[in-house]
């Protein structure tokens, strides 16, 4: 991690301020696997601690987490755990790639980020933002930068008044091979800014 801080301090004002301001960001892990897609799915376009809580909600209902136990939960029951008709059949579609071995999990940490991309893709209701997540959570891919993130943009545009996609993207092109880590230092950024404290792990 050290060296990607010295790198991203050498590269760009703006992550001596964070450090300044904030201290050093934590780096967020988690399993790699089905729970942690699952949670992903149900991360998407909401906070993160009100899809933990649903994500809990459903651990505790079928306790042996696996694509076969989920696939048999009804909708009804998926909807009394308050996952949406959307996300149920998201989660329904990534345990049936599972469970057909059309996906194969255990293959992709020997997989670069876009050979893992291509394989994620493929399923219904997993985008680009969630690849993203799995990639740096999961796999601890170094080189990332998610703009799918509403904190990732947000932040940009504080710090460094860009407000296109296109002229983000072509920005952060200084911080690679690290733009994962620069991501860690905007999240660090938006959160304590905002007073606000997110534990990634469930």
């Amino acid at each position: 991690m050290q060296e990607a801080i010295d790198y991203l301090l050498e590269k760009d004002t703006i992550f001596k301020t964070i450090i300044e301001q904030y201290g050093l960001p934590k780096i967020p892990t988690r399993p790699q696997g089905f729970e942690t897609l699952v949670l992903l799915i149900l991360e998407q376009q909401v906070s993160i601690d009100s899809a933990k809580a649903t994500f809990l909600r459903l651990r505790e209902r079928i306790q042996d987490f696996e694509p076969a136990i989920v696939i048999d939960l009804s909708d009804a029951e998926f909807r009394a755990i308050g996952v949406s008709r959307q996300k149920t059949s998201y989660i329904k579609a990534l345990a049936t790639a599972l469970l057909n071995k059309e996906l194969d999990l255990e293959s992709l940490p020997t997989r670069t980020p876009q050979q893992v991309r291509e394989e994620l893709i493929k399923i219904k209701g997993i985008g680009n933002w969630t690849i993203d997540i799995y990639l740096m959570f999961c796999l601890q891919a170094p080189d990332l930068l998610p703009l799918g993130d509403v904190a990732v943009v947000n932040t940009m545009k504080e710090l460094l008044n860009i407000h296109e996609k296109e002229a983000m993207e072509t920005h952060a092109k200084q911080w690679s091979p690290y733009r994962s880590y620069a991501t860690y230092f905007l999240w660090h950024h938006y959160l304590n800014k905002r007073n606000r404290t997110i534990t990634y792990q469930y």
